[in-house]
């Protein structure tokens, strides 16, 4: 089976380089191995969008806004491995007043 590859699509406009690479440095760091390829797609018009294969998890204007490292790593481990677990990013973390 091949590994699957992640494509981060950001405006080169709005200048989204700095916020597409960190999410790939954040995917990378999770899932290392278990990931055959993170790509940077430039692109123009608004686009962020994040791929994992040809399907399509996050996209900027139908999710309203950017996803925070927790929210995209857990979309790609739902679909790459549903039983990984990711450690503290699962736990519900609840202040006591």
């Amino acid at each position: 089976m091949t590994p699957p590859r992640i494509a981060i699509t950001y405006c080169t406009q709005c200048q989204w380089l700095l916020r597409a690479g960190w999410m790939a440095q954040e995917l990378l760091s999770t899932f290392g191995a278990d990931l055959g390829e993170v790509a940077l797609v430039p692109a123009t018009g608004g686009r962020f969008e994040i791929r994992l294969n040809d399907e399509v998890i996050w996209e900027r204007k139908a999710d309203g806004g950017f996803p925070d490292a927790k929210t995209l790593k857990q979309r790609v481990r739902d679909r790459i491995d549903p039983d990984r677990d990711l450690g503290h990013i699962d736990r519900n973390h609840t202040s006591e007043s």
